[in-house]
């Protein structure tokens, strides 16, 4: 046959293997499109050479390598180390275009945008405290009728309340009777007598007026027994606190009247907020029993004081009322202004990953990286948060699965570390002692599964895991369930190689483990 016929052949071929290659990829079950994935790239990698896979690694970060793909004990893929994929300080990541949709990630921009960072506070509405008034007698007496019988009651200015019968009243209009007359009998004959009588009787007149009892003028006759109480202002009956035929005593509040045509909303204002409230700062209100209904208020007034075991302080707002629909003692939603109107550098709040420590966000490159990028931020608003150093506007910045994202950037970061002390390690590998159990042996890929106790050394709990063997004669005559007692060295990062194992008894097996051996790779027992 010609070569180039044999050229157009094996052209045929490789072209009917993809096409039913990528029909069959197409019809699998979506589930296991993650298999095809890595199966995908490690074909590349040693079809073309392009990419180097130096061993799988444990996708929850656990020190567990593995020289083949596998699946860890939850179905997780393990996840390839390229040899081109070198660690840095920065704790880039690179993730390949497959595993990015797996993962869900999204990106936004970093953009100029004025941040709405409002002031949240919840609060009540409360009565306008000065317009609330007292309607109590400054005399003793008995109320003989009242015109208003029930609270609630809306009443007018003027208004009849309730009429009394006070005998002091009676005294008191006597009393003024008889030394108004005999102020005039003795003018002409007892000046004296005269100008006592004149003197009892304007004493007379400031006891009444003080009673806030309208005296009648010289000569007029004598104030009536019984007095008729009016409203002194327009609102409604808060509080009645008599009934008809009942005493009242001086000073005793018979009546309290509120006028509600506005109502105060007090909110309290958490400490750390407080510099960004002022008076005068325009507000809205809802309430609870009203969702769809904004009001809209400014701050009256802040106090003074501050409540020590809710580190807050109370501000006041007023809200007109004339409709009638805001009652004392409603749940109230506060939302202060309080954003620049200045445009600043913003990214999506989603985006900012905060451990109580650290404040970071993760920066799409080019290719597929992604790198942790430390910020500070500024003001806070509802969906966007604004960033004062370490992104300008522009950037790209994930915001959905940024979590993972960075848990992968600390891990390169620690191989990063171990990477830089490498040339020692491979001079002399460090050897590690343990106990435990031997569970299974894989003789395809060379590996062992042990159960150890804690591993100091390495910080490392008490686990079940999967090790490399050196030898396969090492475990040729062990049956899983056996304890025993092994040491095993890391040879590079993420690979650790059983280097010899022996048989132990039941009662030493699973203890904690001991400081690494000797620097030779053979500990003493």
């Amino acid at each position: 046959m010609k070569p180039a016929v044999r050229l157009s052949l094996a052209a045929l071929a490789v072209a009917a293997a993809l096409g039913a290659g990528y029909w069959a990829g197409s019809r699998s079950d979506p589930a296991a499109a993650p298999d095809s994935t890595t199966a995908a790239e490690n074909t590349a990698a040693g079809a073309g050479s392009e990419r180097q896979i130096l061993y799988y690694r444990n996708p929850m970060g656990l020190p567990d390598t593995s020289p083949v793909p596998k699946k860890d004990s939850m179905g997780m893929d393990y996840i390839p180390v390229y040899a081109d994929d070198q660690p840095d300080d920065s704790g880039a990541v690179v993730v390949s275009p497959a595993r990015v949709q797996t993962l869900g990630v999204k990106t936004a921009v970093a953009e100029m945008r004025v941040v709405d960072a409002a002031v949240r506070a919840v609060g009540r509405v409360e009565l306008n405290e000065r317009a609330v008034v007292d309607v109590a007698p400054r005399f003793e007496g008995w109320i003989e009728r009242l015109h208003v019988n029930a609270v609630g009651d809306p009443v007018r200015r003027g208004q009849p309340l309730f009429t009394i019968y006070s005998p002091e009243l009676q005294s008191a209009s006597e009393e003024l009777r008889i030394a108004e007359r005999l102020q005039r009998d003795s003018a002409a004959t007892d000046p004296i007598a005269s100008e006592a009588a004149r003197r009892l009787a304007d004493a007379t007149r400031e006891r009444l007026q003080n009673w806030q009892v309208a005296a009648p003028r010289e000569g007029e006759g004598k104030i009536a027994q019984r007095q008729t109480f009016h409203s002194p202002a327009n609102g409604v009956v808060l509080e009645k606190n008599a009934v008809q035929g009942a005493r009242f005593m001086p000073g005793e509040a018979v009546y309290r009247i509120a006028d509600l045509s506005k109502v105060w909303v007090i909110a309290d204002i958490f400490e750390r907020d407080l510099a960004r409230v002022s008076v005068g700062q325009r507000a809205s209100v809802t309430l609870d029993a009203f969702p769809d209904r904004h009001f809209d208020s400014k701050v009256g007034y802040l106090y003074p004081t501050l409540n020590v075991e809710t580190r807050s302080t109370r501000i006041r707002l007023e809200l007109d009322n004339r409709e009638g629909l805001l009652r004392p003692g409603m749940f109230a939603h506060v939302e202060l202004a309080s954003g620049s109107p200045t445009p600043r550098v913003t990214v999506p709040t989603s985006a900012v990953i905060d451990d109580g420590v650290r404040q970071v966000v993760l920066i799409a490159l080019d290719e597929g990286r992604f790198k942790p990028q430390p910020v500070r931020l500024g003001e806070r608003g509802t969906e966007h948060v604004e960033v004062l150093e370490g992104v300008e506007a522009g950037d790209r910045v994930v915001t959905s699965a940024n979590f993972l994202i960075d848990s992968e950037s600390q891990l390169k970061a620690a191989l990063s570390n171990l990477t830089d002390a490498a040339p020692a390690t491979a001079a002399a590998p460090q050897t590690y002692e343990a106990e435990g159990t031997f569970d299974a042996v894989d003789p395809a890929t060379n590996t062992v599964t042990l159960t150890h106790g804690d591993i100091p050394a390495l910080q490392w709990p008490a686990m079940t895991m999967d090790f490399a063997v050196a030898s396969p004669e090492l475990v040729a005559d062990l049956a899983p369930g056996t304890p025993v007692r092994f040491e095993f060295e890391q040879r590079q990062p993420g690979e650790f190689v059983v280097t010899r194992i022996e048989k132990a008894s039941k009662g030493t097996a699973g203890k904690p483990a001991a400081e690494p051996a000797a620097a030779n790779g053979h500990g003493s027992h």
